[in-house]
């Protein structure tokens, strides 16, 4: 099981896109624990006061509200009651559970997850500490839970499909202006919670790989000047298709305003990934004697790294952007240092490859430029059949020479006692 705590300062909007769920058909209130009445006679005005009843004893507070996901293996498909008793559990492990609070099961991805909505302020106006919860307190109560009801364990590949974002079904998006704007609104929101970027064309590098761009206009527009921005499906050439969106139509407002607000946040959170991602773009290279610019997009896509050139009109690359889908951030090359930008890429490809011995010594001949999924995963966001959301997971690090060396060494050591 994955486990995601998120905090806000709106529980009103936190109720509504739930309940938005709930109207669509895609989700379904199973349990209010602490409210007085059964599920059925529940008003969306009786949630919410019950809420706002509390948050209104401590108006210090700003973040008040709790989005808690807890997402199931693929293989498991828990009934209603069994789902409530792991709500139930969780939330009493975590600190919550004299908390009022909703579940709800949503049927929107391929494996069964259910989202909690609460408050952390307390009947006596006091505030439940949010601090470093993550850690402390819910992967000790999710690691116990997988124990108590027999659930999958959740590894480094479990995460990482729990935290996958379902990209926009294009033909979907053709038709229906209501669904559309909920699919967009569904990428939009799991990219800017999710992601690391510091500028709008980061932006939409990211949000491209899921048939989503964020469009400011011509230069020359009127909506340009007054900083407008409007988002689109796009359909498999990049072409922009179906009905546009306001950006402040959509939930969680992502206008052009407030996503400036994030680029600088952004830029000291993304700072520690920094050089990870240049220590896996040297292992790339660090594998061949010579490497083609083709392959090595190839074997980036291996470690979930998506690196986009970019070309003039004349066909000359000037830029790049490197895309971290593991650690979810956004550089350009040129924010890692000269020898990662496109012009000091481009001198170090070759025109064939040549691998190293030993990096074919460890693999058939035939599959050494083979990645464990399509390589088009990330260009090609239609090769996504799984889902949404969120947490992370990774591969093995290709170093299984060193590993062979460390095994000699121990050998040789043993030999001279």
């Amino acid at each position: 099981m994955v486990a995601r705590i998120k905090s806000g300062k709106s529980i009103r909007g936190l109720l509504n896109y739930n309940e938005n769920k709930v109207s669509a058909g895609a989700a379904q209130l199973i349990m209010a624990s602490l409210f007085g009445t059964e599920l059925e006679n529940l008003k969306f005005s009786d949630k919410l006061n019950r809420f706002q009843h509390l948050t209104e004893l401590n108006d210090r507070v700003k973040t008040n509200s709790v989005h808690i996901m807890l997402n199931f293996d693929e293989s498991e498909k828990p009934a209603t009651l069994r789902m409530q008793q792991i709500a139930a559990a969780y939330m009493d492990k975590i600190g919550f559970g004299d908390q009022p609070y909703l579940v709800y099961n949503h049927n929107d991805a391929a494996h069964a997850h259910i989202h909690i909505v609460t408050t952390n302020i307390e009947a006596d106006g006091n505030r439940i500490s949010l601090h470093n919860i993550g850690k402390t307190l819910s992967e000790p109560a999710r690691k116990e839970l997988e124990l108590e009801f027999g659930l999958v364990k959740a590894d480094g590949k479990a995460i990482n499909k729990a935290n996958r974002i379902k990209p926009i079904s294009i033909e979907k998006a053709v038709y229906g202006k209501t669904p559309t704007k909920r699919a967009i609104t569904n990428v939009v929101s799991a990219v800017v919670s999710q992601y690391k970027f510091t500028s709008l064309p980061e932006f939409n590098a990211v949000l491209k790989q899921f048939n989503v761009v964020a469009d400011r206009g011509k230069e020359d527009s009127l909506m340009f000047e007054k900083k407008g921005l409007i988002y689109s499906v796009l359909d498999e050439k990049g072409n922009k298709i179906g009905i546009p969106f306001k950006a402040s139509s959509l939930n969680n407002k992502p206008t052009l305003k407030n996503l400036e607000a994030r680029f600088a946040q952004n830029e000291e959170k993304r700072k520690p990934f920094k050089e990870d991602l240049k220590s896996n773009i040297e292992k790339a290279f660090r594998n061949y004697k010579g490497i083609t610019k083709g392959t090595f997009v190839k074997e980036l896509q291996k470690q979930n790294i998506v690196a986009l050139f970019r070309q003039n009109e004349q066909g000359i690359t000037y830029g790049v952007t490197f895309i971290d889908n593991y650690n979810k951030t956004v550089f350009n090359g040129s924010d890692l240092g000269k020898a990662y930008t496109a012009k000091g890429l481009n001198e170090r490809f070759s025109n064939v490859d040549q691998p190293k011995a030993t990096y074919l010594s460890n693999a058939p001949k035939t599959e050494y430029l083979k990645s464990d999924e399509p390589t088009e995963q990330y260009l090609q966001p239609s090769a996504f059949d799984k889902l949404l959301n969120n947490l992370m997971g990774k591969g093995g690090d290709g170093s299984a020479p060193l590993v062979t060396r460390k095994k000699k060494k121990k050998q040789e050591q043993g030999k001279g006692l």
